[in-house]
């Protein structure tokens, strides 16, 4: 989990597997799911830093210094909101996770229709879909973008705007109805053709499966993630809001 330095104090620790546990014994249909502990990060690092000096780096901070009362409200805080957010995607942590296969086959088939030079260079080296986008869908990207340009996306996701907000981003933005559960498929499809001209460059099984499941972005920032939604949007527009139109 990222941040290391952060995640890895024994206190941090102790805050998120009592978090997991009380979700999990709350939630017996789903229980813990690999992949639930990535959901809590970007909410208890937002959180964590209304606690922080502006010049302070978040992967610096020592969190067993903070009074107890102050954690004990980020704990509760990051549980919260953790929990409104798997309310929309449950599915996903069920058995089998259902969601995830339904979103990643729905995935497969909107890149057949929006690039199907990428969908057959794919099939043609026998990649499936699963094999690199389960985790997109499991982990909603946290694994794939650095911490700060996850909050950036999540933020667009809200369906409410939580107060924690304002904290990490500025400027205006545009929450997106549904976010978690429908349009993060519509960035899912943006983020591969994103990467276009290096997947068809790609010849071979284990070079597209590598490159799939470590992409570049290390260096990604906010303006990064604009662009990225602006090509979700326009996707979502074109087929979500006309799909008999763009049927093959």
């Amino acid at each position: 989990m990222n941040p290391e330095s952060l995640i890895l104090q024994p206190v941090v620790t102790e805050i998120f597997e009592r978090i997991l546990f009380i979700w999990a014994i709350r939630h017996p249909a789903s229980g813990y799911v690999q992949g639930i502990n990535d959901l809590v990060t970007p909410f208890f690092v937002v959180f964590l830093g209304d606690c922080m000096a502006e010049d302070e780096e978040v992967e610096n901070v020592d969190v067993s210094s903070l009074p107890v009362e102050v954690l004990q409200n980020i704990e509760a805080d990051s549980y919260w909101c953790m929990n409104k957010l798997l309310d929309g995607i449950q599915d996903n942590y069920t058995f089998a996770q259902p969601g995830i296969q339904k979103k990643v086959k729905m995935l497969e088939e909107l890149i057949s229709r929006i690039d199907d030079q990428v969908h057959r260079h794919l099939q043609q080296y026998e990649v499936e879909y699963l094999q690199f986008a389960f985790r997109w869908m499991n982990n909603l990207l946290m694994r794939e973008l650095p911490l700060r340009c996850t909050i950036r996306l999540w933020d667009t996701y809200q369906k409410s705007i939580y107060r924690i907000i304002p904290l990490i981003i500025t400027g205006s933005y545009v929450a997106e109805p549904e976010g978690f559960s429908h349009f993060h498929m519509y960035v899912c499809a943006a983020f591969l053709i994103r990467w276009r001209k290096e997947i068809l460059e790609e010849k071979d099984f284990h070079g597209l499966l590598i490159f799939l499941q470590n992409l570049p972005t290390e260096h990604w920032r906010d303006e990064d993630i604009s662009v990225l939604l602006a090509e979700a949007y326009r996707l979502k527009f074109a087929f979500a809001d006309a799909p008999n139109h763009y049927k093959k």
